[in-house]
């Protein structure tokens, strides 16, 4: 009768290890597999862009042989507020008195600031400042980056 208890108590153990071994064998299955590859479809403008991006980069401007670049400097802020009829009038009252000068009007919610010039340095736009306290009020000036102006080279 002990023979028949011990073989019973034997079963599960059996069992338990087969399980075992099966997971292991399985899981190294599934890590055996072989490397795959990848293959890469993209349209063709994709390499143009790419081209055009690397000029850009090289050459410091536009593409086409331009001589743009923007860098930071200084502009004017003339208006700021939540009327866009208002900031509209600041940016026509200010484009007949100066038309040389480039504006911007920057939305930014719930206010429209209108701001004008691109100087390179402070000084350049604390002169504008003086020339219109006059005229609008509650105006200083911001850093942020700016549209310098082409610089023109003469050989005389």
């Amino acid at each position: 009768m002990k023979k028949a208890i011990s073989d019973h108590k034997a079963k599960p153990g059996l069992i338990k290890y087969c399980f075992f071994f099966m997971f292991l064998f399985f899981s190294a299955l599934t890590f055996g597999q072989a490397r795959g590859r990848v293959q890469v479809i993209r349209d063709p403008l994709f390499d143009t862009l790419l081209a055009k991006r690397a000029a850009l980069n090289r050459g410091g401007g536009s593409v086409g042989g331009g001589n743009f670049s923007s860098s930071y400097g200084y502009r004017v802020q003339i208006y700021s507020g939540t009327n866009r009829n208002l900031a509209y009038n600041a940016q026509a009252k200010f484009n007949r008195e100066f038309p040389e000068l480039r504006t911007y009007i920057v939305y930014r919610e719930p206010n429209f600031k209108v701001r004008a010039g691109d100087f390179r340095t402070r000084l350049e736009a604390e002169k504008l400042m003086q020339e219109i306290r006059p005229s609008f009020s509650g105006i200083f000036i911001i850093s942020e980056k700016i549209n310098p102006p082409k610089t023109v080279i003469s050989n005389d």
